[in-house]
């Protein structure tokens, strides 16, 4: 006789012999796929996990970045950093007001300018956005591909700065205060129960304040089970030369993807 549908949901599903296939789509993603059920309700484990992801989510939105906290007094001292701010006051006013967090704050438009050089070939600037966890986990390996790189490739690069309480759309400011060829901005993007731990790069060439998102191009899932550092750096690198070539960036600009994966 066939077991009822409660009964299946309570056993686990290798008592049943779960394909191999199956199993190997389960492991190449954190997706949770078929955990089972125990009546109506998610197991016990499955709750917790959720709660637990949830959690980490909101902590990373909610944690404040502090230069010397979330990157290292050593990492700071070493690459000369230095902490503006939008012109959000606080994280409460960033999150209800976005607009604020798309412009710097007139101090901070000042300190920026007593610290930068301008006209420079590279200029990356780090943004805490919505996940000052994925700055602290995914910046410290990724910054030092990203000037290498450009070193070899006989660019000038920008003193490198942070930005709190930060939106995309600031990276328009920093071309406008530094006339750079390429703004990189590396920011957290918005944590959801798969990870927490995800960076983005935005990327515009001779950004200006009435450019939009068209103008952008996003290298995104900067993470351990998605875009590594390596493998982001180099796109990134290969992106900004494609920029500094055509003079351009946005739907404009078609990214020349490499053999980056090596299949298994």
């Amino acid at each position: 006789m066939a077991l009822e549908d409660d009964q299946l949901a309570t056993r686990d599903l290798s008592d049943f012999g779960v394909s191999e296939i199956l199993k190997k789509v389960r492991a190449k993603t954190p997706a949770r796929l078929l955990a089972g059920r125990s009546g109506a309700a998610y197991r016990t484990n499955t709750q917790l996990e959720l709660r637990e992801a949830h959690a980490a989510a909101r902590d990373a939105v909610r944690t404040e970045l502090d230069l010397v906290t979330t990157l290292g007094a050593d990492f700071v001292r070493n690459w000369n950093l230095f902490q503006v701010s939008s012109q959000a006051a606080t994280k409460d006013e960033y999150l209800l007001r976005p607009d604020l967090g798309r412009h710097l704050s007139k101090a901070s438009r000042e300190e920026i300018n007593r610290h930068c050089t301008t006209g420079n070939d590279l200029q990356i600037v780090i943004g805490d956005g919505l996940s000052v966890t994925a700055v602290a986990v995914q910046v410290p390996p990724l910054l030092p591909l990203l000037t290498e790189g450009a070193t070899v490739r006989g660019w000038s690069i920008g003193q490198i700065f942070e930005i709190r309480y930060c939106r995309v759309s600031i990276i328009n400011e920093i071309g406008e205060l530094l006339n750079p060829q390429v703004v990189v901005l590396l920011i957290g993007e918005r944590p959801g129960l798969a990870t927490a731990e995800s960076l983005s790069a935005y990327m515009a060439y001779r950004p200006r304040a009435t450019h939009t998102d068209a103008r952008r191009n996003l290298i995104s899932n900067i993470h351990v089970r998605g875009v590594t550092a390596e493998q982001a750096a180099k796109r990134i690198l290969n992106l900004a030369a494609a920029m500094m070539k055509s003079k351009t960036s946005g739907y404009q600009l078609r990214e020349e993807f490499q053999v980056l994966f090596v299949q298994k």
